[in-house]
């Protein structure tokens, strides 16, 4: 039985970039090119006229630009959007615009074909994202926690995300306080963004947020995000715990991979930890936080209706590695009150 093919626009002002990611898509029998555009006006016409189920976007466009151009469209014609764009914080104002995911633009050095392949997976993931969701916009600041933690090592808050985990990442980290235990963090993203995702969102919250470094502590107040491409596991000494940060195969699909960090934090930790799994395709993490539930940890999972896509929360539910489903509006108030349980 043949399903039916995903319907996509591309949208970029080369006509030589369009021509032949038009051709690379249409190569493949599970998608259609409906058709392209060369700026955001001609696009915004043929969203109308054509319906695409997935739109790709360049960020800088001529007369409206890929970002005010994607505030716009999420409100009057929501189509899911993959951005497609060179390496540039740009893409994260995108994302907070509306956009699913991105994907960068080859370059000398990086292969045409590597490229097509990412871009294709990430269409069909954006098919069927539930788009407008995954992202509180209102700050809730929470109090300090109790018993003064703040000098405590031994309480460990691991995160996991991929698709729409950017925004998700942000809601939850923006609630916490500035003296917060300290929060581990993989979200599935190339080198050098998580750099820049890190600065970026160290802008807007309490806590101090940072991309990981071998050897880092990971110290009350701090963030510390899994570098692109890298694997990260959390390790102990006499100090404390701090991050393994080095290259090794990838683990579920991806590097850094949240089953790696998750199980890294279930060896070395017992009963005073969080694991929280958040939208994403797929099915990393859900392993990792099933042994971190079998080692006494307390585990979250974002709930349908929250989610962006609802890959690896599902999967981590139904292999029993969640205690307690939740939206993301809530995910921050349940894990402050399981740090504040702890002796």
């Amino acid at each position: 039985m043949q399903l039916n093919k995903i319907k996509v626009l591309i949208v970029d002002d080369s006509i030589v970039f369009r021509e032949y990611v038009s051709l690379a898509i249409s190569s493949d029998p599970g998608f259609e090119v409906v058709g392209t555009a060369a700026d955001t006006m001609e696009a915004m016409e043929k969203i109308k006229e054509l319906k695409p189920d997935v739109l790709t976007l360049d960020v800088e466009m001529p007369k409206v630009n890929g970002i005010d151009f994607l505030k716009v469209l999420m409100v009057t014609h929501p189509v899911p959007t993959v951005v497609v764009s060179s390496v540039s914080s740009n893409v994260f104002d995108a994302l907070d615009a509306g956009a699913v995911d991105f994907v960068t633009k080859p370059s000398e050095g990086r292969k045409k074909e590597l490229f097509i392949i990412e871009l294709l997976v990430k269409i069909r993931i954006a098919s069927c994202a539930n788009i407008g969701r995954g992202y509180v916009k209102e700050k809730k600041q929470l109090d300090s926690p109790q018993h003064h933690r703040k000098d405590r090592k031994d309480v460990i808050v691991a995160i996991g995300a991929s698709t729409g985990g950017t925004e998700a990442i942000l809601s939850v980290l923006r609630s916490f306080p500035e003296d917060m235990p300290g929060i581990v963090v993989v979200q599935h993203m190339p080198a050098k963004f998580t750099k820049m995702y890190a600065d970026r969102i160290n802008k807007v919250c309490s806590m101090e947020v940072k991309e990981a470094k071998n050897g880092d502590y990971v110290t009350s107040g701090t963030v510390l995000i899994a570098p692109g491409e890298l694997q990260m596991r959390v390790k102990k000494d006499a100090k404390g715990y701090f991050v393994q940060c080095v290259q090794g195969e990838k683990v579920s699909g991806h590097a850094p991979s949240v089953d790696v960090l998750f199980n890294s934090v279930a060896e070395v930790t017992t009963t005073n930890s969080v694991g929280v799994i958040l939208t994403g395709m797929g099915s990393d993490g859900a392993k990792g936080l099933l042994n971190m539930k079998d080692k006494g940890a307390y585990t979250i999972g974002q709930d349908e209706q929250s989610s962006v896509v609802y890959g690896m929360p599902k999967v981590s539910y139904t292999l029993g590695a969640v205690n307690t489903q939740a939206d993301l509006s809530d995910i921050p108030d349940l894990v402050m009150k399981h740090i504040n349980n702890y002796k």
